[in-house]
C-alpha cells in the first residue's frame, strides 16, 4: 500500500509559507491546507470585531485545521499543510495521528532574517490585502520579537524528512532541489 506524504511547511510568520505551498500545491497536484485560510473563513462567516469571540474562531480554525488534516491522512493521501506549527503542542497530536495512520513526515522549515521578517510582516499588515481579522495592524515590534525570540517555530519531532529553506531572498531559493527532493520521497512511498 502507497503511504502517504504529508508535506508540513512551518515558520515564523511572514517567512514565505503560503505562497510556497501554494506553489508547491499546483506544481504536485496536491491539496493544500492552510489554517489562515481556515480562519479567515470563519472570521468572514461569523465575524472577527469582538476579540474574545474572534480568539474562539482562532481556537476553532486549530480544531477544523486538525480535522481536515486527519480526513485526509485517513484516506492515505498525500497533501501539504502550512501554519505556524508550534512544536510543544502540534508534535503530541501529529505523532498521534501519525500512529493511528501511518504517513511520510517532509518538513519544509522556512527562516527569514529576523530584520526582513518585521518588515514584510510591516508591509503586509498595511498592505490592505491581509484579512483584517487577523489584527496584524496592533501587533508591534516588541511582541513580534517575541514570537521570534522564543523560537516557537521549530521543526517537529516527528520523523520524516526536514528541508531548511531561507526565504530571506525568495529569488535564491533552491525551489528546484526542494522540488526533486519532494518528488523523490513520492516516488519512495509510491
Amino acid at each position: 500500500m502507497t503511504k502517504s506524504l504529508l508535506i508540513i511547511i512551518n515558520g515564523a510568520p511572514c517567512t514565505g509559507k503560503t505562497t510556497l505551498g501554494r506553489k508547491l500545491a499546483k506544481q504536485l497536484r496536491l491539496p493544500f491546507l492552510s489554517k489562515d485560510g481556515i480562519k479567515e473563513v470563519l472570521f468572514d462567516t461569523l465575524g472577527w470585531e469582538d476579540e474574545e469571540f474572534r480568539v474562539e474562531l482562532i481556537h476553532a480554525s486549530w480544531a477544523l485545521f486538525h480535522y481536515f488534516l486527519k480526513a485526509q491522512v485517513e484516506a492515505g493521501r498525500s497533501l501539504i499543510v502550512d501554519t505556524a506549527f508550534i512544536p510543544k503542542f502540534d508534535t503530541p497530536k501529529l505523532l498521534k495521528l501519525k500512529e493511528r495512520h501511518d504517513f511520510e513526515p517532509f518538513q519544509i522549515l522556512c527562516k527569514t532574517d529576523a530584520g526582513v521578517l518585521f518588515k514584510r510582516f510591516k508591509v503586509r499588515s498595511e498592505s490592505g490585502e491581509r484579512h483584517p481579522g487577523h489584527t496584524d495592524h496592533l501587533v508591534t515590534s516588541d511582541r513580534f520579537d517575541e514570537f521570534l525570540i522564543n523560537e516557537k517555530y521549530k521543526a517537529l519531532d516527528i520523523g520524516g524528512s526536514i528541508f531548511e529553506i531561507d526565504t530571506t531572498d525568495f529569488k535564491s531559493i533552491d525551489y528546484e532541489g526542494l522540488l526533486a527532493a519532494i518528488n523523490l520521497k513520492i516516488s519512495l512511498n509510491d
